[in-house]
């Protein structure tokens, strides 16, 4: 599930290919494969093996929740292939666009073994290997349904961070394939979405701080098993534990599982250097400064009101726009739009005309009861919010009070 584009034929390390030179291995390849798909129909199926990949996460934003893939091992027709559904293009029309709303294509890929793990060698990820104890009938129809959806009309579906990304495309093939039905181990403790994203984002601060501004209260809610199984890491502590009930026999799921690539695997708790909460109080310390001197000296200082009030109206034009035309799954019950909507951008010239006139401005009566009454309810409302959102709320909360203030003293 992660969010970078993947060279479909080959690791990181050649990105330097020319765009034409890519294509045509990429169609060396896909010609490899196809021809391997025609010898392995006729020779039996002793010696292959079908393993699910789970690859640790990486240090950026796109990488930092980990991958999931499918292996397919056949030592004589010398096959070991890589499917991975977690494959997309920058250059895809309209690519931001499109993944703001909800809208992003992904696909499967094809990749020989010895490419994928150069990837995650070379970025020092660590890659485990969990062998499916499955029946040769279903390797064979496991990688008959793997082709099929390598078709070119096949290949390509609508990604969803939750509920249909590369780790649950994979589980449900290799579901799919089978003639028995998987158990699940149960957990005694039950999680949300958000709480399985801090997990992983530790250390990461100002990535976990964008990711929980978007996400409304609905990734608060506590989430069964499967659900769980969105994280390439839940999937491997499942797979683990699990087994496949076929008629009156019960079999583990995995056969064994065994680290393939080394690599660093601990959860990074640096801190950066300059954490949000930290810069969200000293801009609260900022704005309370310039609101106090306005105050003192009987007027506004609009550089930094045009700052605090445009940085309100720019993040509430984002979280007006996931909340009211994305997809994505649960943006649309964010009370963040709330205190980050995009009326303080859309007002602020009517805001600066009313002051230089002298006028009553009944915005920031609007503002500061909205604003009061948010912070009032905050602990009462079913989502987790990040520790930044109270003082930059405040930061919001101080600058309408002086404008207040000030107009009441002069009139």
């Amino acid at each position: 599930m992660e969010f970078y584009f993947r060279c479909t034929f080959v690791p990181n390390l050649f990105f330097h290919y020319s765009y034409y030179t890519l294509i045509y291995m990429k169609k060396f390849f896909f010609l490899l494969f196809f021809m391997g798909v025609v010898q392995m129909r006729a020779m039996p199926l002793d010696g292959v093996r079908v393993s699910l990949l789970t690859c640790a996460p990486g240090s950026e934003i796109y990488s930092l929740f980990g991958h999931s893939a499918i292996r397919y091992e056949n030592p004589s027709l010398g096959q070991d292939w890589v499917f991975n559904y977690g494959m997309f293009s920058f250059n895809s029309p309209n690519f931001v666009m499109r993944f703001v709303k909800g809208e992003t294509d992904y696909q499967l890929g094809v990749v020989p073994y010895r490419h994928f793990e150069a990837e995650y060698a070379l970025r020092g990820s660590a890659v485990y290997q969990q062998t499916l104890n499955l029946t040769d009938v279903e390797k064979e129809r496991l990688f008959r349904l793997l082709e099929e959806n390598y078709l070119p009309a096949n290949r390509i579906y609508r990604y969803n961070y939750f509920y249909d990304n590369c780790t649950t495309r994979a589980r449900d093939k290799i579901e799919e394939a089978l003639d028995g039905i998987v158990d699940y181990p149960k957990n005694e403790t039950t999680k949300s979405f958000r709480e399985i994203i801090h997990e992983y984002t530790k250390g990461h601060e100002w990535s976990e701080l964008g990711i929980d501004l978007c996400l409304g209260s609905e990734a608060d809610e506590p989430i069964d098993e499967r659900k769980q199984m969105f994280a390439p890491f839940y999937m491997l502590a499942a797979a683990r534990g699990a087994t496949i009930l076929r008629g009156d026999s019960v079999v583990p799921l995995v056969l064994n599982e065994l680290k393939i690539v080394d690599g660093e695997t601990e959860e990074d708790e640096m801190k950066e250097f300059a954490s949000p909460l930290i810069c969200a109080w000293l801009f609260l310390l900022m704005t309370g400064l310039v609101v106090g001197v306005g105050i003192k000296k009987g007027f506004i200082h609009w550089t930094w009101d045009l700052l605090v009030f445009g940085l309100q109206g720019i993040g509430g034009c984002i979280i007006s726009f996931l909340f009211f035309f994305s997809i994505h799954p649960t943006v649309g019950s964010n009370w963040m739009i709330v205190m980050l909507n995009p009326i303080p951008l859309l007002y602020l010239p009517w805001m600066v005309y009313r002051n230089v006139k002298r006028k009553k401005d009944y915005y920031h009566w609007f503002n500061l009861v909205v604003l009061t009454s948010f912070m009032i309810l905050m602990p009462f409302l079913q989502q987790q919010f990040n520790a930044t959102v109270l003082p930059l709320a405040l930061c919001f909360w101080l600058t309408s009070i002086g404008h207040l203030y000030l107009y009441y003293r002069k009139n």
